[in-house]
């Protein structure tokens, strides 16, 4: 088990690779630094190991397939996860290492908002598209993240080793956050400073179509995590429209004793139900919730139990 591993999915960073590697070494001299290339084809994964980094390769296609590869290949005390773009500082990294072996922190995520990201970056909608999803993710699952979309973060061995990697692009910081808020992790918060990409690397990270995947992720989530509030909303949607558009008919019958459109009422009556099954799949599905949240406690302790033979073995 490697004290510290230092975490690096790559394609296409052949431009800054080296130096990301150089400075991690340098500011984390008892890490392991890890380069997972993902299909480059510009010597990114021979330059990583120039530097000194361990490359190993991932062929699926995504930053949610690499992470997958990663976690599950490496065992580390404490992980830190940054990108290959030079965009984020490594003297940050003792700090956030720090937090996880001393404070027990499960994820620190590395706050580019709180610092220089509004200076440096210069696409306004992602700007744009950072603050809507932190604040849907906040009001949504009652976390107070200062960053959603960092690449920058640290993690435990029990975060990693019991986090579900079920997306496969750039969507994984969002469901890394919100698996984290929903299963009552210790979360912290790391301000850094944040520069642009150096001239002539380019990002990988779509504004529209990414953006659009990322919103999907959080509404799935939504689904998944809170699901009587999810579906209890559908349901209240549905109630107030059916109910809406069954009093005019309800208010003719009371007063002539007649039902002249039955077709609005037979409709109501439809999304009346709609809206009661909608209800009690609400109900059942957070009963299994909290059945999910139990048998989650179980796994941590088989994690933690895992990680005190490993180094007991050490």
């Amino acid at each position: 088990m490697d004290k510290i591993a230092v975490l690096i999915p790559c394609y296409n960073e052949s431009k800054t690779v080296e130096k990301v590697v150089t400075d991690f070494r340098r500011v984390l001299p008892d890490a392991t630094v890890y380069v997972y290339d993902n299909n480059s084809t510009d010597g990114t994964a021979e330059l990583a190991a120039k530097a000194g980094a361990v490359v190993r390769h991932e062929y699926q296609q995504g930053k949610g397939n690499v992470m997958r590869r990663m976690f599950r290949e490496i065992d580390a005390e404490a992980y830190v996860l940054v990108d290959g773009d030079d965009t984020y500082p490594a003297e940050a990294a003792p700090e956030m290492v720090t937090a996880v072996t001393n404070r027990q922190a499960d994820m620190v995520v590395g706050d580019r908002l709180s610092s220089t990201y509004y200076t440096q970056n210069k696409r306004p909608f992602h700007n744009f598209g950072n603050d809507l999803v932190r604040f849907c993710t906040n009001q949504l699952f009652g976390g107070k993240i200062k960053d959603i979309m960092t690449g920058y973060r640290a993690f435990s061995y029990q975060f990693v080793k019991t986090y579900p990697v079920l997306s496969r692009g750039f969507e994984i910081e969002t469901e890394m956050t919100i698996h984290a808020l929903q299963r009552n992790m210790q979360v912290e918060n790391v301000v850094i400073d944040y520069r642009d990409r150096p001239e002539g690397s380019e990002s990988k990270l779509n504004t529209y179509s990414d953006g659009f995947k990322v919103l999907g992720t959080i509404a799935r989530l939504f689904k998944n995590y809170r699901p009587f509030l999810f579906f209890g909303i559908l349901a209240a949607v549905l109630a107030v429209f059916g109910i809406g558009f069954m009093i005019p008919v309800l208010n003719e019958y009371f007063h002539t004793g007649l039902v002249p459109r039955f077709p609005t009422l037979i409709v109501c009556c439809f999304v009346l139900v709609a809206a009661l099954l909608l209800f009690i799949s609400g109900i059942i599905l957070s009963s299994q919730l909290a059945k999910d949240a139990r048998d989650f406690e179980f796994q941590l302790q088989t994690v933690q139990h895992w990680r005190n033979s490993a180094e007991k073995e050490n």
